[in-house]
């Protein structure tokens, strides 16, 4: 595998060197339990990085605004320099432990993030830059601390993942994986993100409540025509809301369109779009004419 023509996506951070990596039907040696002699310590310096799914099941599980936990729980990271935004978990005050840590364990475990649940696996979603699907694969992480990978438990990763309850999570941060994913592979060709594009993405994926008040707003029914039994079912379901969420920052950043703008909208862009192309064309006609001008100046040398 080209690593110069991969790129992988988070929530797990990928080593410089490309660590292996296999299929669901590896078959693995590992099992975490209360008694564990290393209980409690993956815990206790943690560095986990929150799917807008995590963030979805964990905002409920306290009955907080989606802004209220990312204000108390979260703190936001540059995937890249100067690119998109992640969240990671905020550990306890003046500590590096999760704030979900207890003696007996996650007081959060139903509704753990993703890369708990993964844990001692990485989920590797990667596209070349020649392709335009992305394929899964998966890496093992062995930590000194962990004694977890010596107990006498074989598990193939498809079985861990069912017991892990992963599909779901797996299926619901799809469309997040996959933006990254585009953003990461075009590179430099859409150029740097604007501040209001970063802002976006941040309020589409992380802060739903947010974005559920934009989409309800009057600015964005003037800008797009979405049926309004469509619009009543986004805006009645936070996991509706954030596909369609997925959805609509396709088409912003990427031009992909499959919300239709209204009327008055898509006459503007058409006209914005005209006036661009007489501007280049003016623009090109301008340089032409000054370098058939200078030729002759030179041959009147």
């Amino acid at each position: 595998m080209n690593n110069d023509k991969t790129r992988s996506s988070l929530p797990f951070p990928v080593n410089p060197v490309l660590p292996q990596t296999f299929d669901a039907a590896k078959v693995i040696q590992f099992q975490c339990r209360k008694g564990i002699a290393c209980w409690n310590a993956c815990c206790s310096n943690i560095d986990i990085s929150l799917t807008p799914y995590d963030i979805l099941r964990l905002r409920r599980r306290f009955e907080l605004s989606s802004g209220a936990f990312l204000q108390q729980y979260t703190l936001p990271y540059e995937m890249e320099q100067n690119s998109i935004a992640g969240v990671k978990l905020r550990p306890v005050a003046n500590g590096s432990a999760c704030q979900f840590m207890t003696v007996d364990g996650c007081s959060v475990y139903e509704d753990r993030p993703t890369a708990c649940r993964y844990y001692p696996l990485a989920l590797l979603s990667l596209r070349r830059q020649d392709e335009t699907a992305d394929s899964t694969s998966y890496a093992l992480v062995e930590e000194p601390h962990c004694l977890g990978h010596r107990e006498p438990r074989r598990i193939s990763v498809e079985a861990y993942r069912k017991e892990q309850g992963l599909d779901d999570y797996d299926d619901l941060a799809r469309g997040w994986r996959q933006l990254i994913l585009k953003k990461k592979s075009s590179g430099p060709s859409i150029g740097k993100p604007s501040k209001r594009s970063l802002e976006l993405f941040f309020m589409v994926c992380y802060d739903i409540d947010r974005f559920s008040e934009f989409v309800a707003s009057e600015g964005f029914r003037q800008l797009y025509d979405l049926p309004p039994q469509e619009l009543k079912d986004i805006l009645c379901d936070d996991l509706a809301l954030m596909q369609f969420g997925f959805r609509f920052l396709r088409q912003v950043l990427f031009g992909e369109e499959t919300i239709a703008l209204s009327k008055q909208a898509a006459d503007e862009r058409r006209l914005r779009r005209l006036e661009k192309t007489q501007r280049l064309e003016t623009e090109a006609a301008a340089r032409r004419a000054m370098e058939q001008d200078q030729m002759h100046d030179d041959s009147g040398d």
